[in-house]
């Protein structure tokens, strides 16, 4: 366990923590979060992570641009279902660029683990998106990707960060809870007389 590992820590509980409260500052802390574990997860040869964390910078930006339109007064997002359509390609596409990834790091590097850091980097980026577009499924997806990421890190011998996952699925399954209950809210109808706020 680092110091950097605790900063790391620290950084994505406070993000994946704004990000089921739908407050949009969770993007820049995020960048923070992953940059930080991007260094990390090169010197334990997860490049898999490594390059996710990489492409998760980018995504902040997406996502805060994303979550910067349609909030309410009081500064959150609204959520959405997520379409089955978009669920299934975006799934292939996952698992279709963990096949790939997982081949190249397999081939070309000296990965510890390139199979299943491949794919758990691929459905991440599909969870990311889902959450950047403000689907409630991507909580779902977040729960069964952190649970098997904290076997990944056990077996690296990164306790804290381990902890840190086993921590994201509490909180998703928060999340989940939380986007459930306000996607339930939005679909009430109003009360006679009641204005729509723009």
């Amino acid at each position: 366990m680092s110091t950097l590992e605790i900063i790391a820590v620290l950084f994505n509980i406070l993000g994946v923590w704004l990000t089921t409260q739908r407050i949009r500052w969770c993007w820049p802390v995020s960048v923070v979060a992953v940059l930080l574990y991007a260094w990390i997860f090169f010197d334990v040869k997860l490049y898999c992570d490594m390059l996710l964390q990489l492409v998760f910078a980018v995504l902040q930006g997406y996502g805060w641009w994303r979550w910067s339109q349609g909030y309410s007064v009081a500064g959150k997002v609204g959520v959405q279902r997520l379409p089955r359509r978009e669920a299934i390609v975006s799934l292939a596409a996952g698992l279709a660029g963990a096949v790939l990834l997982g081949a190249v790091m397999q081939r070309y590097t000296d990965a510890s683990a390139p199979w299943i850091d491949a794919l758990l980097s691929s459905l991440s980026l599909v969870a990311s998106f889902w959450a950047a577009r403000k689907y409630v499924a991507s909580w779902g997806l977040w729960i069964v990707l952190d649970s098997a990421y904290v076997g990944l890190f056990l077996f690296k011998d990164l306790q804290l960060t381990a902890a840190l996952y086993a921590g994201f699925v509490v909180l998703a399954a928060y999340g989940l809870l939380a986007w459930r209950n306000e996607l339930l809210a939005q679909q009430q109808p109003l009360p006679a007389g009641a204005e729509v706020v723009p």
